[in-house]
């Protein structure tokens, strides 16, 4: 027997993963026992070292404010946050010390060290700690009292037995703090080095349900080393500069008016045209891939949730009940009895009805239902995020109806039909994930589930990208294929998904009628290819920075003359290029010229069509792109001529060159 600090001497090896399983460097192996190691900058290796990072600032915190109470302290998505239990707020000016804390901590090199305990054992030492009590009472079953998302909870008391983990000073052999937790962890804490930074400070509710207490949460982000972490800082910044909910404000394209209520948006006018835009060219692509659109309404009887399941499983993301039709006679007595009504999460149900309001032919099918659908989640308050999280939402979704014999064939094309539109927006850079059945939520039996997993599979293998597993992530109604796409700044979003289900038309009493003459079910394909137009419309935003496409921009060209004696001859130009249908303006304002080309350089308009005397008597314009770049003296047809094709080409044009 050996434990991993004798299998591995390679220093950047933190972990290892024994019988396919993630384990400390100190777990004790066996001959028989399958060992591969696990180094720090791999995905595996950053989370074990960001979780451990979570770890030394809870012990930070501690050791300044020894008051505060311990809630989780999860690795996430290129960082790590905790949550406390303060009598004071943090504020952003308690990093600073925070992080001098964990250099201390860091630099001591204290051992993590893992103890199996039993709830009577870590309720004695975590007496002080009723957050961690609450979990502790908790094992078992992880999500009672939790809002939607329990994966905090899951680092520590997730596994099989309840652990501790003791932070061990290396020269004495005392343990100067502890931690209710899974692991794995680093060996030692001097492992995190100098590739993290804490960055912001938040309010969560407890286990995130608002029904428990707001505690204050601190983010920060680890990497392996100092240059990734200036990197990843690096990314930020730019990210702040692209963040949607700045640039919806800047160029005037939506808002969150207080009057509606929390994440319900409204699209202006130039937001409101390239919101047209998105969805026409989706619709084009549609009807060109044989899809039939159709429509549903946005409320509808509980009862249409009860056949989907979805009252069953999904009713803590619907909006409450309206108790609607009950009638009562003058003396106030029932006459007739009223019945639950719910704004409706899905458009899938309807579309089912659709499918099922008259006899259908397996010469009908493929039969492909597409509708811009707009459904209502209620998102907790503390997850909305601008238009990537939103409680009112359109998707583009379509469900595809099929034969057994066509599933394979069908699901290939949807993927293919979703890469290529998705192209046409201006994404060229994905990989897929296949989310697989969560063992706890889900219906049907495990033979359609491991039929339709491996159809996936196959078919995400087929189509030549990098497939990543997703365990556990399915819908409760069959497993996905979602595709990831990577933005201008390397950032990766969820876009379309591409659902098998073997259990709806089961539930709604589906059928078709078969070559054989005999009654069949049919396969059903969930396909959201943007996801929802809404969040669409956020990711494109911070992807272009703003400077959308000339065929997405709200106004995509600007004729600024200079001087009003050349208004009417650049009006005229601007006219012919409406009429040709292009979102033409003319800034005939009394501004000075060089004031109308900072104001149009900011709202980014992609062409500036500016002319004077010379301009006027050549029968010309002069263009000027986004990068400050001009081309002088362009005849007005060969302009016109330009600006339509650039228009037709879906091309981002930035600069002269370019047109």
């Amino acid at each position: 027997m050996a434990d991993g600090f004798e299998l591995f001497t390679d220093r950047s090896v933190v972990a290892m993963r024994v019988n396919g399983e993630l384990k400390d460097l100190a777990t004790t192996v066996t001959d028989a026992d399958t060992v591969e190691p696990v180094t720090i900058d791999s995905p595996d290796g950053l989370t074990i070292l960001r979780h451990s990072a979570a770890h030394v600032l809870a012990q930070a915190v501690q050791s300044i404010n020894p008051e505060a109470r311990l809630g989780i302290g999860p690795p996430v998505t290129d960082g790590f946050y905790y949550d406390f239990d303060v009598e004071t707020p943090f504020a952003l000016e308690d990093l600073k010390p925070l992080e001098k804390a964990m250099d201390r901590i860091i630099r001591q090199g204290q051992r993590f060290v893992r103890r199996v305990v039993t709830e009577d054992e870590a309720r004695a030492e975590l007496a002080n700690e009723p957050y961690k009590l609450e979990l502790i009472g908790l094992k078992g079953h992880p999500t009672e009292g939790a809002g939607s998302h329990d994966d905090g909870e899951s680092v520590e008391v997730g596994g099989a037995e309840l652990t501790i983990y003791d932070n061990v000073d290396p020269r004495t052999g005392e343990t100067v703090w502890k931690d209710l937790c899974r692991g794995p962890h680093l060996p030692n804490t001097r492992m995190i080095g100098n590739g993290y930074a804490l960055s912001r400070v938040a309010a969560a509710y407890w286990r995130g349900s608002e029904k428990n207490k707001q505690l204050q949460r601190i983010y920060g982000t680890a990497w392996a080393t100092k240059d990734e972490l200036r990197a990843y800082q690096a990314r930020m910044e730019e990210a702040l500069k692209r963040d949607h909910r700045k640039l919806g404000a800047e160029l005037d394209l939506f808002s969150f008016p207080d009057e509606i209520g929390s994440g319900l948006a409204v699209f202006h006018p130039r937001g409101g045209i390239i919101r047209h835009e998105i969805e026409k060219y989706m619709q084009e692509r549609l009807i060109a891939a044989d899809y039939e659109l159709v429509n549903s309404p946005h409320i509808t009887k509980g009862s249409l949730f009860e056949t989907s399941g979805h009252l069953q499983w999904y009713m803590d993301g619907m909006f409450p009940a309206m108790h609607l039709d009950q009638e009562t006679d003058a003396d106030g007595h029932v006459t007739r009895q009223g019945q639950d009504y719910y704004l409706k999460p899905m458009n899938c149900p309807f579309h089912n009805l659709i499918f099922r309001a008259r006899g259908r032919s397996y010469r009908e099918l493929p039969l492909r239902l597409a509708e811009f659908g707009t459904v209502y989640r209620y998102e907790k308050s503390g997850t909305l995020s601008g238009l990537t999280r939103v409680r009112g939402l359109t998707q583009d979704d379509a469900h595809v109806y099929v034969t057994p014999e066509q599933v394979r064939g069908e699901v290939a094309s949807q993927l293919e039909f979703v890469l290529e539109t998705l192209r046409g927006y201006g994404l060229d850079d994905f990989y897929l994930e296949l989310s697989t059945k969560d063992p706890e939520k889900f219906v049907g039996d495990d033979a359609a589930w491991e039929e339709a997993t491996e159809t996936l599979r196959q078919v995400a293998i087929e189509s030549g990208l990098e497939l990543v597993d997703d365990p556990g992530g399915a819908a409760f109604y069959g497993p996905k294929i979602s595709v990831q796409a990577r933005d201008a700044i390397g950032r990766t979003w969820q876009l379309s998904t591409v659902q098998l289900d073997f259990n709806q038309p089961e539930r709604f009493e589906l059928e078709y009628t078969a070559n054989d003459g005999t009654r069949q079910q049919p396969v059903m394909i969930h396909r959201a290819l943007l996801g929802s137009i809404e969040r669409f419309f956020a990711i494109l935003l911070e992807h272009y920075a703003g400077a959308f496409p000339v065929w997405l921009a709200p106004v995509q060209v600007v004729g600024i003359p200079i001087a009003e004696d050349y208004v009417d001859y650049l009006g005229d130009v601007i006219g012919r290029l409406k009429a040709a249908g292009v979102r033409a303006e003319l800034d005939a304002s009394d501004d000075r010229m060089q004031k109308k080309i900072r104001n149009h350089t900011k709202l980014k308009v992609p062409f500036q069509l500016i002319a004077g005397e010379q301009d006027r008597a050549a029968g010309s314009v002069s263009f000027r792109f986004r990068d400050g770049t001009q081309e002088n003296g362009v005849p007005v047809d060969e302009a016109i001529s330009r600006i339509r094709a650039a228009i037709a080409s879906h091309a981002q044009v930035t600069s002269a060159g370019q047109i």
